[in-house]
């Protein structure tokens, strides 16, 4: 299901199949094999959609941008310096990604970080991604706006009147918007995700859709399981071939492996899920029947006799008159003899 399909029927009302974005990033490390492998192991995960981040370095960062990871993990400590390293992708080398997306059969996604790749990404997806670092860059907000399609916003490390400000702008020009709760922490320890910030958001924002864009390790995909059961209804998590590798992001992403244990983990809990409407079930039909009780004779009724509270009692099963006409039947003269512990019905009384 492509990312617009999804928006045009989403049920804020249940909790639903997630979609999936695999963010790629720049894990492919400007390495096409790597990158197409990228696709091919998010597709074979169940990721509906992958992500490319399009970036160069002179256009997003200054040469003087301090490091903001954990440089245990990731030792560079320029942002210009670290995305040298990958911004030798551009319009060339995403096209032809998209075209093998296409055949693979997933949803082709970038973000764009500048005007130039915001421009010529339009022609090769139908969802604008906003990271949160440009949650204030209103009008890079309002240019991607103007392409008229679904916006996803990610919302780290703001305050609501920022998310506010931003969603008001986007508003404006009424493009569908999917906001995703984010924590700007590279990892995200399991305890610092807060996803009960998910709630908020929907309780703030109930007419979008709210996702998570996750940075926790991928430990059982149990994060990510947790926001769905939330209310998270688009899921975007880094994605890497080989977490081993180091630097960048490959030590916070998950892998195909992880991807398939999430979808065991979420199949299993939607069919508990069940039904989000309340109802008896056909299978309770015994219990309706037999667990239940009925208005049953406390003691022996004659013939012509006018039924009076001690007249009754309510015992199992519901196979007579219910207790909750027991003042209906008050006052009724039995038409036949009625034996003591005998469960009432209608037709005994006149």
């Amino acid at each position: 299901m492509k990312i617009s399909e999804f928006i045009a029927f989403y049920d804020n009302q249940s909790i639903q199949r997630p979609f999936i974005i695999a963010e790629a990033g720049v894990n492919h490390e400007a390495n096409m094999d790597i990158a197409k492998r990228l696709i091919d192991e998010a597709a074979e995960g169940g990721a509906d959609a992958i992500k490319f981040q399009t970036y160069k370095a002179d256009t997003i960062a200054s040469k003087d941008s301090p490091y903001y990871w954990d440089i245990e993990k990731e030792p560079t400590r320029s942002q210009h310096e670290l995305f040298q390293k990958y911004d030798k992708f551009w319009k060339k080398e995403y096209e032809e990604l998209k075209k093998y997306c296409d055949t693979v059969g997933i949803e082709f996604m970038s973000t764009p970080f500048d005007a130039e790749s915001a421009i010529f990404l339009n022609d090769l997806m139908e969802v604008y991604k906003i990271s949160s670092s440009d949650i204030t860059n209103f009008p890079f907000i309002e240019m991607q706006c103007q392409f008229g399609k679904p916006i996803i916003l990610s919302t780290g490390a703001s305050h609501l009147w920022e998310i506010q400000e931003a969603v008001s702008i986007i508003e404006k020009y009424g493009n569908p918007l999917i906001l995703m709760h984010c924590v700007l922490n590279y990892p995200t320890p399991n305890a610092n995700a807060h996803l009960g910030m998910i709630w908020d958001l929907k309780k703030k924002f109930p007419q979008h859709i709210i996702g998570y864009s996750d940075h926790t390790l991928p430990q059982n995909m149990e994060v990510i399981h947790d926001s769905v059961l939330l209310g998270a209804a688009v899921i975007e998590k880094h994605f890497t071939h080989d977490k081993t590798l180091p630097g960048n992001d490959h030590y916070h992403a998950m892998d195909k492996e992880d991807l398939k244990l999430f979808w065991q983990r979420w199949n299993r809990t939607q069919e508990w899920l069940g039904v989000f409407e309340v109802s008896a079930l056909a299978a309770e039909e015994p219990a309706r029947k037999n667990a239940r009780r009925s208005l049953v004779a406390a003691k022996n009724i004659p013939l012509g006799k006018v039924i009076e509270e001690n007249d009754l009692t309510w015992k199992r099963p519901a196979h007579g008159i219910s207790p909750k006409f027991m003042s209906d039947l008050l006052g009724k003269k039995s038409i036949v003899n009625i034996d003591e512990d005998t469960v009432l019905q209608w037709r005994y009384f006149e």
